[in-house]
């Protein structure tokens, strides 16, 4: 019903900055006519997915410990676009990156986007 595609990633030096989207489409009718919660996604290979930001449809947004006062998530509802703005990255940050959405609509569906892959060279 709903696809996320990520894009925006690469390969970038320690201490550089990358920015994330993720646009939606699909049963999206726009993020600006909706309750919804974004988030932000990582997964390092052979470790577990965790949660990197959220953003809702109110605009509270929360970080996770390791990044935050270096990212910042935001929306573009006209776009149907969630961004993630990455500074200060660290080797630490080399995961693929995963948007996921849940809306109010949807009920208990959520939805994942394909990934990115974001390297971040020492």
């Amino acid at each position: 019903q709903v696809q996320l595609v990520e894009s925006g990633g690469g390969l970038v030096q320690a201490g550089g900055s990358l920015t994330l989207s993720c646009t939606a489409s699909g049963s999206v009718l726009g993020l600006n006519n909706m309750a919804y919660v974004m988030t932000w996604h990582r997964q390092e290979p052979g470790k577990q997915r965790e949660l990197v930001a959220s953003i809702t449809s109110g605009g509270r947004t929360n970080y996770a410990d390791f990044v935050k006062g270096r990212f910042t998530i935001s929306t573009d509802n006209a776009k149907n676009t969630v961004y993630l703005q990455m500074n200060s990255l660290k080797p630490e940050d080399t995961a693929v990156y995963y948007c996921n959405g849940r809306f109010a609509w949807a009920g208990a569906n959520d939805y994942w986007g394909q990934g990115t892959q974001v390297t971040v060279s020492s």
